[in-house]
């Protein structure tokens, strides 16, 4: 939000922070003691004081006047700084505004065209030390989110190495921070999927077993887990998402047992706290063509079978990155666009994107090759790329595929059983699947522009992609959805995580929803902030 300006004939103002001139989308601050003005003239200083004012926003939206001193640039005419008459900081935690009218006018007599009226919050000093937030004063009320953690059962191509270190440093601060009530783990914890095609996942033992060898894997990470979920002082919640789908409550137990678990659909779940109904946390894997709980190949498996396509696929993608993305060598089955119909026009789309996916991330084994070992969830064959690859009938031209027969055709039932509020188009959720964009587009298509909904701030994982972004719903709500981004190694942006902070006191406004990134250091850096002011 840039900073408001009048030009023309009329004196004009900037400031050194940025404002907003909407009550209910305050711009967010940094702690500080004082606010630089710039007026575009050399002020009469006799008219300071009367048309330049701060106030403070009660949550019944009244306005109580600061006491503030204004004191003019020893240099400049034209600049005039605000502090509080005290001289301490603006309060953190809290929403201000600053009024400045046509009673403040130039040496030449100018003065404003109409009133700058802006907002702002004043964000809180925030740090994970056992000191804790000072303006909280040892208070618990924060929520932290983290996701996509992806832990392994083998380093040598566990996505999750080098930032593990990390990781238990965050945990423990996390753990002795006075402020921390809740820590969500939005999904991804265990990694079931990113094993090469090769390998037999279970080592021919159970999931319970795997589960097991990942937490003697990741000893530290878990450890530092378990000892916040065993002190008691922090509510740990973990949500399931599509690289854990199928591990279950007594896996999960098994390892953190204590833990907090929010499902709903076998492989999916989100969380609200029980005191905050206006947030969910979820994965975000429910809205996912490629992702979400799959029910098609359960006549083939004879199971409960829910595994989606992204498996194999991701399956593939780890053995061409552990073979350096070696140079595509294969060739491709002919698939034509002839005359099809709607069905069949879809499983094109899905042949394209499968195409693009496999070009993106060639394999040695080629795609005939029988190398997929499963053994997971009622699969128990090796399989080749070709057998998830949609191919055409040569006699009928028809468009027909092995595994996941049928997907196309089910995809709006596939959405009822998974508990999606607002249904996907069938051909947007083939081709825009692997986008991330798309993720994040479905915070406001199934909460804030959903009628049925009283969400206004949405916190998704899944596609790594750490991001904020607001929005507007129908009654002008303001509404913060953020992306967890993950704590994986190799991503351009790593070790992210999510904070919400309720506001602080009965006669504060913000509820600041703040992105943060964690370094190997231990240093903090915030990349986002945002502040709601209208949550009751």
């Amino acid at each position: 939000m840039d900073s408001k300006s009048i030009t023309r004939s009329f004196l004009s103002v900037k400031t050194d922070i940025p404002f907003s001139d909407k009550r209910e989308d305050p711009s967010v601050i940094d702690p500080t003691g004082r606010i630089k003005i710039i007026f575009s003239d050399g002020l009469d200083t006799s008219t300071i004081s009367d048309g330049i004012k701060l106030y403070k926003v009660k949550s019944d939206w009244e306005e109580v006047e600061e006491n503030v001193i204004v004191n003019l640039d020893e240099n400049s005419p034209s600049i005039v700084y605000i502090n509080k008459s005290d001289r301490t900081k603006f309060a953190e935690g809290k929403e201000y505004k600053l009024s400045i009218t046509d009673k403040v006018k130039s040496s030449r007599g100018i003065s404003l065209k109409e009133e700058f009226t802006n907002y702002f919050a004043v964000d809180y000093l925030f740090n994970l030390d056992s000191e804790g937030i000072l303006d909280l004063n040892k208070k618990r009320t924060l929520m932290v989110c983290i996701s996509d953690i992806h832990l392994g059962a083998n380093d040598s191509y566990a996505e999750i190495n080098g930032n593990r270190d990390a990781l238990v440093n965050f945990l423990n601060q996390v753990r002795i921070s006075p402020n921390v009530k809740e820590l969500v783990i939005a999904g991804d914890l265990i990694d079931e999927w990113f094993v090469p095609m090769n390998l037999d996942t279970f080592n021919g033992k159970t999931q319970l077993d795997f589960v097991k060898s990942v937490a003697f894997n990741n000893k530290p990470v878990i450890d530092a887990f378990n000892n916040i979920i065993k002190e008691g002082k922090v509510k740990v919640t973990y949500v399931p998402g599509n690289h854990d789908l199928l591990i279950n409550s007594e896996d999960i137990q098994s390892i953190m047992p204590g833990i907090s678990e929010a499902r709903d659909v076998r492989g999916l779940g989100a969380y609200t706290p029980p005191d905050f109904p206006e947030v969910v946390i979820e994965h975000g894997h429910r809205y996912n063509f490629y992702c979400a709980p799959d029910y098609s190949n359960q006549s083939l498996t004879q199971t409960d079978s829910i595994l989606p396509p992204g498996y194999f696929f991701t399956r593939m993608a780890t053995s061409s990155v552990i073979q350096g993305r070696p140079e595509l060598n294969v060739t491709f089955p002919p698939v034509e666009k002839k005359e099809m119909d709607a069905v069949q026009f879809l499983y094109f789309l899905y042949w394209t994107v499968w195409k693009g996916l496999i070009t993106d991330f060639p394999v040695k084994e080629g795609l005939d090759e029988k190398v997929i070992n499963t053994g997971i969830d009622g699969f128990s064959d090796f399989y080749a790329i070709n057998d998830v690859l949609p191919y055409q009938n040569s006699e009928n031209d028809y468009i027909d595929v092995n595994l996941y027969n049928g997907i196309i055709e089910t995809w709006d039932e596939r959405q009822n059983k998974n508990l999606v509020s607002v249904k996907i188009p069938t051909d947007e959720a083939v081709l825009k699947g692997a986008f991330a964009s798309h993720l994040d587009d479905q915070s406001s298509v199934q909460f804030f522009d959903n009628p049925n909904s009283d969400k206004r701030i949405v916190i998704f994982g899944h596609s790594h992609e750490a991001r904020v972004i607001t929005s507007f719903n129908g009654k002008q709500e303001k509404n913060v959805y953020v992306n967890s981004g993950t704590w994986i190694d190799k991503n351009k942006c790593t070790m992210t995580f999510v904070v919400i902070i309720p506001p602080k006191s009965e006669d504060s406004t913000p509820v600041y929803v703040n992105l943060y990134q964690y370094s190997p250091r231990g240093n903090i850096k915030k990349l986002d902030s945002q502040a709601l002011t209208d949550m009751k």
